[in-house]
């Protein structure tokens, strides 16, 4: 489950019971030579690779765009509405 809250996100896996973390973008001071403004952030979503993974996507208080960038991929989150989006990652890497 990803939920959005102003400046960050929450992440929780299901199937593995504990397993939560927020990720914040991560201001100018803390970027690293090479990292996107804007787009880095401190804590990212790790996934495995060819298995299909369901993302169920939400928002704790405004509408909020959750992304991957890299793959193409835009989901709107928002509070009350409880969004799914099934994918299988065809590619190793850190999200």
């Amino acid at each position: 489950k990803v939920t959005g809250h102003q400046w960050y996100w929450s992440y929780e896996f299901s199937d593995i019971p504990g397993l939560e973390f927020d990720s914040y973008m991560k201001s100018l001071d803390q970027l690293e030579l090479g990292e996107p403004r804007l787009l880095e952030v401190d804590n990212r979503c790790v996934v495995p690779c060819d298995t299909n993974i369901r993302f169920c996507i939400t928002s704790g208080d405004v509408i909020h765009s959750w992304a991957l960038p890299s793959l193409s991929i835009k989901l709107d989150a928002m509070s009350g509405i409880l969004s799914t989006l099934s994918y299988s990652f065809p590619v190793v890497g850190v999200f």
